[in-house]
């Protein structure tokens, strides 16, 4: 029989695993066949391709740098190919038991996984995923269907989305120690002369506070992307930060102290659905469950 000169499947499962594992030995196991199969499989894959994929050296393949080059096109379709497997698995385990949540990581890190965990105590059966992604590739996520509920860290609207936008005041934090912990609220001209850590230069939220301290006279700047690294500097004295209450109520066990900020400054974030969901009813009970949590939260300062 004439061997094929049609690209298939199986040889770019079998490019892959030696890929992976870099032996044919391994390569064999991995897919479940013979050696001298994975040979095979590699041998055609190259008449096929006509690329020169490895150098062989004994018992041994050394990739080149044509085989790097097309390991990364295989490794996207693979990656389509698992996401597929997953959807599959949701299917065959009741889609109306999944709920799979992407959020900025202010959120995932902390009390978004602080209530995830009391959400699914008592709900055998239900699987659930939780994914901390930047803003922009929350959006992408939901918007493709991969997840049922997402959140942004700043107001959005978008045709065939469900989005709704939760506000939530700003506040300082500040070391245990901080002679403004004594205060009830802080306002702009508490903060001359301190050192100011700033919090994801260049978002939104990072403009908003820049707008309210304009002109009052600090101590250099600090700058960090993430909230709760700004929190964390926060306790060893760097400084103090205005941010967003969530981030910062995960720090007050550990010596932070949280005031208000005067006047009031958003520090709130958006979730967003698809308006057409197959799981949407047990993604708005999950979302409204949240909000009632966070507002019995920030309700203690």
């Amino acid at each position: 029989m004439q061997p094929s000169h049609r690209l298939n499947l199986r040889q770019v499962e079998a490019f892959r695993a030696v890929m992976l594992t870099g032996q044919i030995t391994t390569a064999a196991e991995l897919m479940f066949i013979t050696q001298p199969a994975v040979s095979r499989l590699i041998a055609d894959f190259e008449r096929v391709t006509k690329l020169h994929l490895f150098d062989r050296k004994g018992n041994r393949l050394v990739p080149t740098s044509a085989a790097f080059t097309l390991m990364r096109e295989v490794q996207n379709a693979f990656t389509g190919l698992d996401r597929i497997g997953k959807v599959a698995e949701d299917i065959g385990r009741n889609f109306a038991g999944t709920l799979r949540i992407v959020a900025m990581p202010a959120l995932a890190n902390g009390i978004l996984a602080r209530f995830l965990a009391r959400f699914v105590r008592n709900r055998g059966g239900l699987h659930v995923s939780l994914e901390a992604l930047p803003s922009p590739t929350v959006i992408e996520r939901v918007a493709a269907g991969n997840v049922e509920l997402g959140y942004v860290d700043f107001q959005f609207e978008r045709s065939g989305m469900l989005c709704r936008h939760r506000s939530i005041a700003g506040v300082v934090a500040l070391p245990s120690h901080h002679p403004l912990c004594e205060k009830p609220f802080i306002t702009r001209n508490d903060l001359v002369g301190e050192t100011i850590i700033d919090v994801e230069p260049g978002s939104i939220f990072s403009k908003r506070v820049s707008v309210e301290l304009a002109g009052i006279n600090n101590n250099s700047m600090i700058e960090t992307y993430l909230s709760h690294t700004a929190c964390s500097m926060v306790i060893e004295g760097a400084g103090i930060t205005v941010t967003d209450y969530f981030s910062a109520r995960e720090f007050t066990d550990r010596g932070l102290t949280i005031r208000p900020f005067k006047p009031y400054l958003e520090a709130g974030f958006t979730e967003i659905k698809l308006a057409e969901n197959m799981n949407g009813d047990l993604a708005s009970e999950f979302a409204e469950a949240f909000w009632h949590f966070l507002m019995e939260e920030t309700a203690l300062i």
